[in-house]
C-alpha cells in the first residue's frame, strides 16, 4: 500500500483559520484559500486542519468572528486566539 501525502503537506506549513460560518457550520480554511472544508463540528475542523498543514497545531487559530468559506485564493483576516 503507497501512502498518498496532500499536497499541502509537502510545502512549509502555513496558518489554518477554523471558526463558524453564518449557519453555524464548522470551517476550516488555509489563510490562501488552497484548500478548506465545511465540518459538523470543532474536533473534525481541527482534524483536518492538522492532517492537511502536516500535525502543526501552533499552525491553527480559531476565530471568534464569522469565517466563511472562501475558495479564491484571497488572504483571511486577522486572527482572533490560537488553538494550540
Amino acid at each position: 500500500m503507497k501512502l498518498v501525502e496532500p499536497p499541502s503537506c509537502s510545502a512549509v506549513s502555513t496558518i489554518v483559520f477554523i471558526g463558524r460560518n453564518h449557519r453555524g457550520q464548522w470551517v476550516a480554511q488555509q489563510q490562501n484559500g488552497l484548500y478548506g472544508g465545511l465540518f459538523v463540528n470543532r474536533a473534525q475542523a481541527v482534524k483536518y486542519a492538522l492532517f492537511e498543514n502536516g500535525q502543526h497545531p501552533e499552525m491553527i487559530v480559531e476565530l471568534s468572528r464569522e469565517l466563511e468559506l472562501d475558495m479564491r485564493g484571497e488572504t483571511a483576516p486577522l486572527p482572533a486566539s490560537r488553538v494550540a
